[in-house]
């Protein structure tokens, strides 16, 4: 019997966390500009569920903007430690005010006032503008959470197709990929 591609990826993750040195839950996210221009950054997944994938951004940065124009997306995860990668391609949607509220109100303080701080993708004249900012923040909210930013939040990315890739010997290495049907997920091996 073959394992649903979402339960076979959070199985994948628990591995990875015992084996990464390092934030395995960090993945390449790509997407493309209004002009057709890919762009790609690391992401950090933020939740797994039957549903899809979740991450977290300020609505107003590349990202979000690119996602805005074209919802289509992929991210990609390599766990060196295990030879795996996983790759996912869909859509994307914006999670719910309450589902972003509550994953910010979860953050560490100094991470909700860095989102605060940061006018993330727009030019930054020094970094000591950034650190004013963020030092005025401090100051501001004291130890206090401030509520969510209205431009920032969760997106879900609701999975197509799935490709979960082992490395092998002599680079003869093992693809296998599902692809959502209306049936459920179809599932079948690719050449390396």
């Amino acid at each position: 019997m073959t394992i649903e591609p979402i339960a076979r990826f959070v199985e994948a993750l628990a591995r990875a966390v015992t084996a990464e040195p390092d934030v395995p839950e960090a993945a390449v996210l790509a997407t493309v500009d209004a002009n057709g221009q890919p762009s790609a950054r690391v992401v950090l997944i933020r939740g797994v569920d039957a549903r899809g994938f979740r991450f977290f951004t300020n609505y107003a940065s590349q990202k979000g903007r690119e996602l805005a124009h074209n919802p289509r997306a992929a991210l990609c995860v390599h766990w060196k430690s295990l030879h795996e990668q996983v790759r996912i391609e869909g859509t994307t949607e914006r999670l719910p005010a309450s589902e972003s509220d509550a994953y910010f109100a979860a953050r560490p303080h100094e991470s909700q006032l860095a989102a605060l701080a940061s006018l993330q993708s727009e030019p930054l004249a020094s970094k000591s503008e950034l650190e004013h900012r963020f030092a005025a923040l401090v100051t501001e909210h004291g130890a206090v959470s401030p509520p969510r930013p209205e431009g920032w939040g969760g997106y879900l990315l609701v999975p197509q197709r799935i490709e979960f890739w082992r490395e092998g010997p002599h680079r003869l290495h093992e693809r296998e990929r599902y692809e959502r049907t209306v049936g459920g997920w179809r599932v079948g091996l690719v050449y390396p």
